[in-house]
């Protein structure tokens, strides 16, 4: 390689990252639709609610990706999880103000929330930002088989260990999920909701045996047995807490 050549590589590689670093996080809203099993059948109707009127109804009004998931095994079944895309916080609020003024949704919702029985139990919302180590959200293939999905929460014990975290999946970490066969979704840091500081992840496997077979890879893989000792890298320094969710995509999911 010529020195010209060198220095030419040297600037759109400086360029490049320069490019990665600035773009812009996108934010996530994290809503449940927590409900019981009931005669009314809460769950088809939620998700037919949210497949046929507030889906469709999002995006017109300029919502990103929109995912909408079902527990496989995860605490509080039986759910069901919208995961929703906003390029910022100003985008989110004229998505919801579109929303309240759309008399076709409106209409749709009023239905929807009629009847002797509730369609949910409760419902409860996170909002999230996008690392930027992985901005925005990766939805996978178009046309693709629905995979099987895990949504991953860490707790840390204040924010100086939540951001070493952070800075341990941008370094590391995520580069060796997706060595071990695991599909990076999203990763993202809680800004509005319960039990702060805490982060969520996305990863998508091609079934459960493929998520099986990759966290065995990763338990065992070198670079992880060496990052998980590094000092101020253990688990026990920066995270309190782990829980995790299997899920598979509802109807009309863009995430699939």
């Amino acid at each position: 390689m010529t020195r010209r050549n060198a220095l030419a590589t040297a600037v759109a590689g400086t360029a490049a990252l320069a490019a990665q670093t600035t773009k812009t996080r996108s934010y996530l809203e994290l809503r449940y639709f927590l409900m019981r099993n009931s005669r009314t059948n809460q769950a088809t109707r939620t998700a037919d609610f949210i497949s046929s009127a507030w889906i469709p109804a999002s995006k017109r009004a300029g919502a990103g990706l929109v995912g909408v998931f079902n527990a496989v095994i995860a605490p509080e079944s039986p759910f069901a999880l919208a995961v929703t895309s906003y390029p910022s916080m100003g985008a989110m609020q004229t998505t919801l103000e579109k929303l309240g003024a759309d008399p076709v949704y409106q209409k749709a919702h009023a239905a929807y929330s009629a009847g002797p029985d509730t369609p949910y139990v409760r419902m409860e919302s996170t909002l999230l930002r996008c690392f930027a180590a992985m901005p925005a959200v990766d939805p996978g293939t178009a046309g693709a088989s629905p995979r099987t999905f895990e949504l991953r929460t860490y707790a840390s014990d204040n924010e100086a260990t939540l951001q070493t975290k952070i800075k341990m999946f941008a370094d590391a970490e995520i580069d060796i999920f997706r060595k071990c066969g695991m599909h990076p979704v999203f990763f993202a840091e809680a800004v509005v909701g319960s039990n702060l500081p805490r982060l969520t992840y996305m990863l998508a496997y091609e079934n459960l045996a493929a998520r099986e077979k990759a966290w065995a890879t990763f338990g065992s893989h070198p670079d992880w047995q060496k990052l998980k000792v590094t000092p101020g890298y253990s688990d026990a320094e920066i995270v309190s807490n782990i829980s995790n969710a299997i899920l598979r995509p509802g109807a009309g999911s863009e995430i699939r």
